[in-house]
């Protein structure tokens, strides 16, 4: 399904109503670049699973978690990692088997570690107006 987004709010609103269709094991692959709105979408997500914390990137920290909604979130950011063994080595096995929602940034960076059935998500710059996204979700449908 590919979406338009015409401002941060819109971005977010999508990953919220994503959000209302994610079981718990849940993966969502991003791709796109920097300032594509990854983050924003991630806060829809927390949203949307009932989290009210602050949501900021985890570009120092590898992974932030989020509780207190109807599943954890999980927020990775692989950007400065290696590729898929430096994942496995913060403990990947043992988020998947939390039973959360894992929300991975630069997930192109440890591909081989991504389930098959990994809802992706990707975040691209309209052409028609800077500020604007095309969002494309694929695994699942979004109403």
């Amino acid at each position: 399904m590919e979406f338009l987004t015409r401002s941060e709010a819109e971005t977010e609103e999508l990953g919220r109503r994503l959000a209302e269709h994610l079981a718990p094991g849940a993966v969502v692959a991003y791709r796109g670049d920097l300032g594509m709105g990854k983050t924003a979408f991630t806060r829809g997500l927390t949203r949307g699973l009932g989290c009210r914390e602050r949501v900021t990137s985890p570009t120092f920290t590898i992974v932030n978690e989020y509780e207190g909604g109807r599943l954890p979130l999980f927020h990775f950011d692989l950007y400065r990692l290696e590729g898929a063994e430096d994942l496995f080595d913060i403990g990947w096995d043992d988020y998947l088997d939390r039973g959360g929602v894992c929300a991975v940034e630069w997930s192109e960076r440890a591909e081989e570690a991504l389930p098959p059935e990994t809802v992706r998500v990707t975040l691209r710059r309209c052409p028609e107006h800077e500020s604007w996204r095309t969002v494309t979700v694929e695994g699942v449908e979004i109403t």
